[in-house]
């Protein structure tokens, strides 16, 4: 039976928990828990559409197959920035804008390029960004199984 590989396009169904438990995404969902058409994740091993330790955990699996892993920090989202959060003035945030904790927004930078943020904090007189992945510096639980190789490297 082939078994995945670098180069390989694959499609896997995965559940994602935190430590504690807690699922933070799924490609498989209940339609009655939330109306969601979900479907198996696609993607090249070795093309970087997904973190390290997820291509990892694929490779040599075949199809049906199904397993457990963690990955840690570093071969998930890496560990928090704090140079990636900051704190800015209320003036500077767009007058259409009403900032909220929690909230995710996109920021343009100097050179054009836009990237999401999440707030964090908000004051009379500042509002804080935060632009690390929201599950950088977490290990990562999957449970997952090869639905299949679409394409084999030859």
């Amino acid at each position: 039976m082939a078994q995945a590989k670098e180069g390989d396009r694959v499609k896997v169904h995965y559940t994602g928990r935190l430590q504690g438990g807690e699922v933070f995404d799924s490609s498989e969902c209940a339609e009655s828990e939330c109306g969601c058409e979900t479907g198996p994740l696609e993607f090249t091993i070795g093309e970087g559409e997904v973190i390290p330790g997820f291509e990892k955990a694929v490779i040599g699996m075949s199809p049906d197959e199904s397993k457990t892993f963690t990955i840690p920090v570093e071969e998930g989202y890496g560990q928090r920035n704090e140079e990636m959060v900051v704190k800015v003035e209320r003036s500077s945030v767009p007058p259409d804008l009403i900032p909220e904790v929690g909230m995710r927004v996109e920021v343009t930078q100097e050179d054009g390029r836009e990237f999401p943020v999440a707030i964090t904090e908000v004051t009379d007189t500042h509002v804080t960004l935060d632009a690390n992945h929201p599950l950088a510096g977490r290990e990562l639980t999957f449970d997952i199984r090869l639905v299949e190789i679409v394409c084999l490297n030859a």
